[in-house]
């Protein structure tokens, strides 16, 4: 692996190395001594370029593919090229505009992750990830309903307006009386917490013998606030939209790259594994590669984003992945504006 920082290229070689890139950032394919020579792109003879695409090459930036005479970047290249000579495109004024629109659709926050997920995907020609927050939603009143003898249904009203449902299923028989006591306690002390607050609190009080519950309405409610805690643990982690870009034309010519890119992530754990690496970051980061354990085999690039709350607290993560030949200058502060105009939604 090369070390070589971009001053100690030669002013062509670095001209050379950079077209080459952008070359094959934009088609996907390997650029040759004649295509850089023609159209005026080099000022030196097609003998003389192709001796330094050999001096790149044995610096370990350009590799030379079997099928083709042209050179493409290799990962430590890409790295090069990044790091210090990537010359970023802002998005524009309509550009931000039109982000922000998307993102303020009225719905769910749901929906505002998924519609981050797609711009993304839109935006890069990959795929989009947006890691789902870590919060909890806060309870603001919990009912018990019974369906029968020994079924009820558990509704949760959050703070934030969402209703969700969730079958219970009872050990033994319960009269309405105990799942209205269950229900009226759960609803009067445990309101403005979240699951695991409510849970603590619940079982402090009653292993302090303050609660006034009766034994069956005491466990109605630790299996209410139970289902949900088990639920809450069992939802994705990651929203991804737009797979199927990573099935382009430039794509087929090396399908098993793109199926252990598929087959990645499928794994949405590991994924979300790994962009918490980003979370801790003051900027979007860059995974080129084997850079990163996970993609290593099928050499794509990840480019993730920690998003934050309106209090400035990391609550998510979000990006992209697809091939080495990310258009980076373009994606990058894409992602950067979509992470920070995700926040703003975030309470």
């Amino acid at each position: 692996m090369s070390n070589t920082p971009v001053t100690e290229l030669t002013d062509r070689a670095r001209e050379i190395f950079r077209l080459v890139v952008e070359g094959f950032i934009s088609s996907g394919q390997p650029m040759g001594s004649k295509a850089l020579a023609g159209a005026g792109r080099v000022n030196l003879s097609p003998a003389s370029i192709r001796s330094v695409l050999a001096e790149l090459e044995m610096l370990g930036l350009l590799a030379a593919p079997h099928t083709s005479a042209g050179r493409m970047p290799t990962e430590t290249g890409l790295r090069l090229f990044v790091d210090g000579m990537m010359q970023v495109a802002e998005p524009t004024r309509q550009e931000r505009a039109a982000i922000e629109k998307r993102l303020g659709e009225p719905g769910p926050i749901e929906a505002a992750l998924e519609q981050a997920s797609t711009i993304l995907s839109d935006i890069s020609g990959a795929a989009g990830m947006v890691m789902v927050p870590t919060r909890e939603p806060r309870l603001a009143q919990m009912s018990l309903v019974p369906l029968s003898p020994t079924r009820a249904l558990a509704v949760m009203v959050g703070e934030d307006g969402q209703i969700e449902n969730r079958i219970l299923e009872l050990t033994e028989p319960a009269a309405s009386s105990s799942l209205e006591q269950a229900s009226n306690y759960i609803t009067a002390r445990l309101a403005g917490r979240t699951l695991a607050e409510a849970a603590a609190a619940m079982t402090a009080e009653i292993n302090s013998g303050r609660s006034e519950l009766d034994l069956v309405s005491r466990d109605l409610v630790e299996r209410g606030l139970a289902v949900w805690s088990a639920d809450a643990s069992a939802r994705p982690v990651l929203i991804i939209r737009g797979q199927a870009n990573l099935l382009d034309e430039a794509a087929l010519g090396d399908i098993e790259r793109v199926r252990s890119l598929l087959d990645d992530l499928e794994n949405k754990q590991s994924v979300a594994e790994l962009l918490e690496r980003a979370r801790k970051a003051d900027a979007t980061r860059i995974f080129i590669g084997a850079e990163n354990r996970l993609f290593a085999l099928s050499g794509s690039s990840v480019i993730a984003s920690p998003y934050r709350d309106r209090e400035g607290k990391v609550v998510g993560v979000l990006g992209v992945i697809g091939p080495t030949r990310l258009n980076y200058a373009r994606v990058v502060p894409m992602v950067d504006f979509t992470a920070q105009s995700l926040g703003k939604l975030i309470g």
